[in-house]
């Protein structure tokens, strides 16, 4: 009664972890959301425009406004200009924005490059294009790529590379060198760059985020995805974006208007105001995450996990093959769910994010969006692991 192409799919484990949570009673450390109230000028604005005449649909691809907010940030960042009339589309979400993205660059038969581990729905947005997704691993304990094993990957089919950076779930920060490895491969291979940079201000230890499309000759072939979600703690306004080239944007343009027609009108109003925050917002927003993911490292060492240190987005991995070993859990699956139903704390294990769960069948996420009370808590239920 269902199509082929989702027969495979599954419900998320990010939000199953998120439901089983709420069922036990536990500490959410499973689902990237935050627990505090978005900057006081946003809930304003937002305000505002509920109170305005902004209550039917905005234009498709976004509020001029907004889209002249999102190119005007992007410059002062970044140092490209971007055309909002041609550059520009505004998504419910970073997702949608990934969905529109891949439905208008590939076609059946296209191939495109994924690292992994990657965010879970980078795989079906592939499928749901025709496309199939060539995987190539980000190796443990840096978290790099064999520059001769991504070549390989390029083929004749290959339409584009899509990588997360800052990634999740592991907190890589791709650098500079890196970039360009990737850049020239695209280059040669005329193949398009869909970056995930949902994470681009939540950056550690004095790194900074470099789009790839500022690189030379990335701008006219990169999709550069963002959106307000997790800078400005609104997870559920669902304010995403592209940027693009023109001849990029209008099929993004297409796409998006048949997947969703558009963004909530009266939230897009109200994202201008985030997207006009001073320097010293983001200055916060990086220290105070760091100290958040300090704080959540030395209450997963002393529980006795092993863990990745991310250098970006608000993750910790951790391998927990001895807790398994010592447990008799079968997989990473088993024992997120004991860690749920048992001790008390909701992760995500490390296998949904890889297309080869072997590679994640010793790993489980953990995220630090929450209050320092919260993220305490579930430090002293981990500590029953240790005893």
């Amino acid at each position: 009664m269902i199509s082929k192409r989702v027969q495979g799919f599954t419900e998320s484990v990010i939000r199953e972890m998120t439901r089983l949570n709420n069922q036990y009673g536990g500490v959410n450390l499973a689902q990237g959301m935050p627990n505090w109230a978005p900057p006081r000028e946003l809930l304003a604005a937002a305000h505002r425009a509920i109170e305005g005449d902004f209550h039917q649909y905005a234009i498709t691809w976004g509020a001029r406004n907004l889209r002249q907010a999102i190119a005007a940030k992007f410059e002062r960042f970044y140092g490209l200009p971007v055309d909002p009339e041609t550059q520009v589309v505004v998504t419910c979400g970073s997702t949608e924005a990934m969905l529109s993205t891949l439905l208008a660059v590939l076609n059946p038969g296209d191939e495109v490059i994924v690292f992994e581990p990657f965010y879970e729905n980078y795989g079906p947005g592939a499928i749901i294009a025709g496309a199939e997704a060539v995987y190539v691993p980000l190796e443990a304990p840096g978290f790099t790529f064999d520059p001769d094993r991504l070549a390989a990957a390029f083929g004749p089919c290959t339409r584009a590379i899509i990588f997360n950076s800052p990634n999740n779930p592991i907190g890589k920060v791709f650098t500079r060198p890196e970039l360009e490895v990737i850049a020239e491969l695209c280059i040669r291979h005329n193949v398009i760059a869909i970056t995930d940079e949902i994470y681009e201000h939540i950056i550690y230890d004095g790194l900074g985020h470099t789009p790839i499309a500022t690189l030379p000759g990335m701008a006219e072939r990169t999709v550069t995805i963002s959106g307000l979600s997790k800078s400005y703690s609104i997870t559920g306004w669902r304010i995403g974006y592209t940027i693009a080239s023109p001849g990029l944007t209008l099929g993004i343009r297409r796409a998006h208007d048949f997947v969703t027609v558009g963004a909530p009108a009266p939230l897009q109003e109200a994202a201008v105001a985030a997207l006009a925050l001073p320097e010293a917002y983001y200055t916060w927003l990086r220290e105070t995450y760091q100290a958040k993911r300090d704080l959540l490292l030395g209450l997963l060492q002393k529980a006795g996990f092993r863990c990745f240190k991310p250098s970006g987005a608000y993750y910790i991995l951790t391998d927990v093959a001895h807790f398994m070993a010592e447990g008799g859990f079968a997989d990473d699956t088993a024992f997120a769910r004991y860690l749920v139903r048992e001790v008390g704390v909701a992760t995500v294990p490390g296998s949904s994010f890889y297309a080869h769960p072997e590679l994640g069948r010793t790993k489980i996420r953990f995220c630090f969006p929450k209050t320092d009370e919260v993220l305490e808590e579930a430090g002293r239920r981990l500590l029953a692991l240790a005893r």
